[in-house]
């Protein structure tokens, strides 16, 4: 089991980058792979972002794709997610999520953090 909490959340312009952090704790992380989703007023969860346990595969979706960057640091027990140029359709709250292999869907994660929020200006 691995226990997340997600920070870098805030209110931002569009056009304006920021990062987010997943703190993790817990001895599988080392072997997990990690994934990024968000939840946007009146949607359903969507993907956003995968990386696998060493971080040599990563994977987006591609309404975020060259725009947005995960990677992970294992010596930290840290995943962060490198968002650039903003729009304000990326108005969600952000959840990290732990799980076994790297994946698209939220049901192949077992762990989930609680979020933090991301409001976009235009």
């Amino acid at each position: 089991q691995v226990q997340l909490v997600e920070s870098g959340g805030r209110m931002v312009q569009a056009g304006v980058s920021l990062r987010l952090s997943c703190a993790a704790s817990g001895r599988t992380f080392r072997s997990a792979a990690m994934g990024w989703f968000r939840t946007a007023p009146g949607k359903e969860r969507e993907f956003v972002a995968a990386i696998s346990w060493s971080g040599a595969i990563t994977n987006y979706a591609d309404s975020v794709k060259g725009r947005f960057t995960i990677s992970r640091d294992n010596a930290k027990n840290m995943v962060y997610l490198q968002m650039n140029n903003l729009k304000p359709e990326d108005t969600a709250v952000y959840y990290c999520a732990a799980g076994g292999v790297i994946a698209r869907t939220a049901e192949m994660y077992n762990d989930w953090g609680q979020g933090t929020q991301v409001t976009v200006s235009s």
